[in-house]
């Protein structure tokens, strides 16, 4: 379970470290299947694996979770086609066009007949809270996604105060910097993505990918451009796209910390796991925890 994008929160208060109340609380809010009538579901699922019925996993104090979503595939083009020989009924039968408001309930109608006969598609989003951090780790690039996960756990746990890890005036000051090469997290290095636009409404936009960032060609675009996206990476250790709201895309670890658990084999699938987990928490939070300690410097 190797997170791929990752949006990261503060919390302004601890949360409870029991697992027994932090279990009973995910259960209550389940995942259960969608029912023919309904479009969209959403519940804590199996963060381990689903021969392991829990709703937590704790790994050395590091809690993790996971919620499931589940909602019906129609397409556009499907009730468009199912809508327009009823439109073109009722408009001959009424003698007249029908009003917005009359072809939205039209619309919703129709929905509600074809959502039983409609395809499901199910997602799974992992996240973890680090005690010792204060933050919640939640495996999306979607920050709406992100806030489902916050919003159902809010109504699990009863509060949840959690805030963007970093304040985006101050990260897209720092994008700045790290695009010229300087003031970079510790154990970090350029990488070779860039993104770029200019801070007027609907301003220019450019992108460059498998390119050297300290180039003129690139560094050019700081004239009148603002950083919203670049890739860091560490020799031997991880690589993402930060984004000026925070967000971490494309997260990759290198095969040499991958590989570290290899001669465990899978025989032991909870120690497997577990120790895998460990690896990418520990790498991951090093990580943040090097952004965040940049970013502290760089006001002082």
């Amino acid at each position: 379970m190797w997170f791929k994008n990752v949006r990261v929160y503060t919390l302004s208060a601890p949360l409870t470290s029991d697992l027994n109340a932090w279990e009973q609380a995910l259960e209550e809010f389940k995942f259960t299947p969608l029912s023919a009538q309904e479009a969209v579901k959403v519940g804590f699922s199996y963060p381990l694996h689903s021969s392991i019925q829990h709703y937590t996993h704790v790994c050395q104090d590091i809690i993790f979770f996971a919620l499931k979503r589940q909602e019906k595939i129609l397409p556009a083009a499907v009730i468009n086609e199912e809508m327009q020989p009823k439109l073109e009924a009722m408009e001959q039968e009424k003698g007249r066009p029908l009003s917005r408001k009359e072809k939205q309930s039209l619309k919703e109608e129709l929905q509600l007949t074809l959502l039983p006969r409609a395809f499901s598609r199910s997602s799974v989003i992992h996240g973890y809270y680090d005690p010792k951090h204060q933050w919640l780790v939640i495996n999306s690039s979607s920050a709406s996604k992100a806030e489902d996960v916050l919003a159902l756990l809010r109504k699990a746990l009863g509060s949840l105060p959690a805030l963007p890890w970093l304040e985006s005036h101050k990260l897209t000051q720092q994008l700045q910097l790290w695009l010229q090469n300087k003031a970079l997290p510790r154990g970090f290095e350029q990488g070779d993505e860039v993104e770029l636009k200019a801070p007027d409404e609907g301003g220019a936009k450019v992108k460059f990918s498998n390119h050297l960032l300290t180039t003129e060609d690139v560094q050019t675009h700081l004239e009148d451009k603002l950083v919203t996206s670049i890739s860091l990476q560490q020799p031997d250790g991880l690589s993402f796209q930060i984004t000026d709201d925070g967000g971490i895309k494309k997260l990759k670890f290198h095969d040499l910390l991958t590989g570290q658990n290899d001669e465990l084999g899978w025989d032991d699938l909870v120690a497997r796991m577990d120790a895998d987990l460990l690896l990418m928490s520990s790498a991951l939070n090093e990580a943040l925890l090097n952004i965040r300690q940049q970013l502290t410097n760089s006001e002082n």
